[in-house]
């Protein structure tokens, strides 16, 4: 069955919105930096929304409000993966699992890898936990974006006690085959490690995408490893706050359940109530039209740079609505994103905030109409061509 592309609220509707994409920049800028996305929120999400509004349920977050059993039928469904719901735990959101997984499983001034270009808040919730982070970047052959596996197994066997990892990887929305997460697991086993592996991006793959939740690579792996995950990023939910921490064996699981009781307190009702809504099949065919929408873009990308800006470096990503561009041939600087904010009135992400390997890159967000992401690229364009 022909599955249509989701269609994008109109630019007049979305400048209504006060959510950080919509009030950063004046009505002038095309916003294309947060990892916010323009379209309307799938049905029993709204209808879930209101209906609560409607009965004034707005108290605190039971102890389990039911989304622990919709993500089971959720990753089962999208990813053949079968969790516990007993091994979850509900928090705010996912930097916040972080910041506490982290408290939980290592201690102050311990070292913790990161693979750069990589998510800001990753080297900001290290410090919050207090450690340091240690880059490991990326490797980079051209093609595509690998785990540096021998490098991580050095900072490992020089002491850090942490992988910090992004699957899949925020901002090139590249996938960590299954291979490398298995021997990143057995590294990590090797020298006593843990994992905590940011899949906050893992509802936007596609069944047949071939993402593999860390969790699911193999037996160390759940020895070693948590997942920290949220439906805020494939449904536009993140003001809603909640995120699940989950683990896949006893041990794991106990450091769960030994986190401060506030952790999980600190759910928010209405992001559970929209997180059981987004997991649930009801909305999978809304999930199904956004991904067909983020595909196209994705590809009418490729094809606005070959033809404005041919000498951008751009590869399609695996999965979602982020969008990993290399500006350094035009001379724009360290940090294109200025320039272009400037002199076009188009706001990217600043590439070096993922660390020194952004430097002279932006990352856009193609989560949007695709009038607005020619727009974009055009006023570009014409920029380079001033």
């Amino acid at each position: 069955m022909t599955v249509v592309p989701l269609e994008a609220l109109p630019l007049e509707t979305l400048r209504r919105r006060s959510s950080s994409k919509w009030r950063t920049y004046p009505d002038d800028v095309l916003p294309l930096f947060v990892a916010e996305t323009d379209f309307p929120l799938a049905e029993p999400i709204r209808t879930r929304l209101a209906d609560a509004v409607e009965i004034g349920d707005t108290g605190y977050t039971p102890a389990d409000p039911g989304i622990r059993d919709a993500y089971v039928g959720f990753a089962a469904r999208r990813f053949g993966w079968t969790v516990d719901p007993r091994r979850i735990v509900t928090t705010a959101d996912v930097m916040m699992g972080v910041v506490e997984l982290l408290r939980a499983t290592t201690s102050p001034g311990d070292r913790v890898v990161i693979t750069p270009p990589v998510y800001p808040p990753f080297w900001i919730c290290i410090e919050e936990a207090g450690g340091v982070a240690e880059e490991v970047p990326l490797l980079d052959d051209g093609q595509t974006w690998r785990l540096d596996l021998s490098g991580i197994e050095a900072a490992l066997a020089d002491g850090a006690r942490a992988v910090l990892l992004c699957n899949p990887h925020n901002p090139t929305g590249s996938l960590h085959d299954r291979e490398a997460l298995a021997a990143l697991a057995e590294i990590a086993d090797r020298y006593g490690a843990i994992v905590i592996s940011d899949e906050i991006h893992a509802p936007l793959a596609a069944p047949d995408a071939g993402f593999t939740p860390f969790l699911a690579a193999g037996p160390a792996a759940e020895r070693v490893g948590f997942a920290v995950t949220s439906a805020s990023k494939a449904f536009n939910l993140a003001g809603l706050k909640c995120a699940l921490m989950i683990a896949a064996s006893a041990e794991r699981a106990a450091d769960l359940t030994g986190l401060p009781r506030e952790v999980a307190w600190r759910t928010g009702l209405f992001g559970a109530l929209a997180g059981i809504a987004a997991f649930s099949p009801e909305s999978d065919g809304w999930l199904d039209a956004l991904l067909v929408r983020l595909e196209q873009n994705r590809r009418l990308l490729g094809e606005l740079l070959a033809e404005h800006l041919p000498r951008a470096v751009y590869r399609a990503p695996d999965v979602g609505f982020l969008a990993w561009v290399d500006l350094s041939a035009y001379g724009w600087g360290t940090d294109p994103a200025a320039a272009i904010l400037r002199e076009c009135r188009v706001a990217f992400h600043h590439g070096p905030e993922f660390g020194t390997a952004g430097a002279g890159h932006v990352r856009i967000n193609v989560g949007c109409a695709p009038e607005v992401l020619t727009d974009a690229v055009r006023r570009v364009a014409a920029f380079a061509a001033s």
